[in-house]
């Protein structure tokens, strides 16, 4: 979209949206533009003082915008309850971008329930907090829920037979894993929306390569880690470019349920939001069903929002 820019976003006001991730890099981004636009937001953070310093900055930026702090660990299931109860309560979620992300940690670690931290940051975490917002979503008028992929997707599959890397671990891998999930996730969401007859739209969206402090956190060698960020300099773009794909999956007209939005630059590294390629894992129906069945097992949370929809 040819000059595209968050001016272009409609005015938000009266609509709620939840952030995850919202701290730094990217989320801070997306929050502090729905924020400009008259959004409530809230930042659901790991770290409530570095979430408490990015309310600061919005607010400096917009006097009198309405935004929160409120905890969440997206690998802790726990800690995703509780969120959810809080915010549950809500009148109505509008808006809910699963942004938070773990990226490529070199030696395999664990969340607090005992699962792959990647796996469980990056897929199980917003799949359960979706499940349990549903009926918030559901109350609003126009909801959507977006996530936030990468072209990692690309790379990855689904083994269902070593889902937590417990055989073999390879952080990579794992990543790549957790990225394909996102899209499988949420496009299954959609259809099961749709199947249900309520007004949900799950979408899905990618940065491109974008400077967010991402690479910093994934805990690679000092070398690597340099490189990479020389890279992303040279090929990619800054966290306010890479935001907008995900602001514009969230916010425009026109956007449909099983759409994927990304840059629109050379092998989709940077550039302005379009449509982007889901690879053909990304698309394969029965991968998706048995990783929703999967993923309700692993996490408890079952959609039964959408069963009541369904019946109603």
């Amino acid at each position: 979209m040819a000059g595209w820019n968050i001016a272009n976003i409609p005015d938000q006001s009266g609509r709620t949206a939840i952030v995850t991730g919202a701290s730094s890099g990217l989320g801070v981004e997306v929050a502090d533009a729905l924020a400009r636009k008259g959004a409530t937001v809230v930042l659901a953070v790991r770290d409530e003082a570095k979430g408490e310093r990015a309310r600061a900055r919005i607010l400096a930026a917009t006097p009198g915008a309405h935004v929160s702090v409120s905890r969440v660990d997206l690998a802790d299931l726990a800690s995703i309850r509780a969120f959810a109860a809080r915010e549950g309560e809500r009148p109505a979620i509008d808006l809910l971008i699963n942004n938070a992300g773990l990226g490529m940690q070199p030696e395999r670690a664990t969340s607090a329930d005992g699962y792959e931290r990647q796996f469980a940051t990056n897929h199980l975490g917003p799949f359960a907090l979706t499940g349990l917002l549903l009926p918030a979503l559901l109350r609003a008028r126009a909801p959507r829920v977006v996530a936030v992929a990468s072209i990692a997707h690309r790379g990855g599959k689904i083994d269902f037979a070593d889902l937590q890397g417990a055989t073999r671990y390879s952080g990579g891998k794992a990543y790549n894993q957790s990225k394909l999930s996102n899209i499988l996730f949420a496009l299954e969401l959609d259809r099961r929306a749709r199947a249900a007859g309520t007004h949900l739209v799950s979408v899905v969206a990618h940065p491109g390569v974008s400077a967010t402090g991402f690479i910093d956190a994934t805990q690679m060698g000092a070398l690597q880690t340099k490189v990479a960020n020389f890279m992303v300099g040279i090929l990619g773009q800054d966290a306010a470019a890479g935001a907008a794909p995900i602001l514009y999956a969230a916010t425009m007209p026109g956007v449909v349920g099983g759409q994927y939005w990304g840059p629109d630059g050379l092998l989709e590294l940077r550039g302005q939001p379009a449509p982007a390629k889901i690879s053909s894992q990304g698309r394969d129906r029965a991968v998706a069903a048995r990783l929703w069945s999967e993923s309700e097992r692993l996490t408890g949370v079952s959609y039964g929002a959408l069963d009541a929809a369904a019946a109603a």
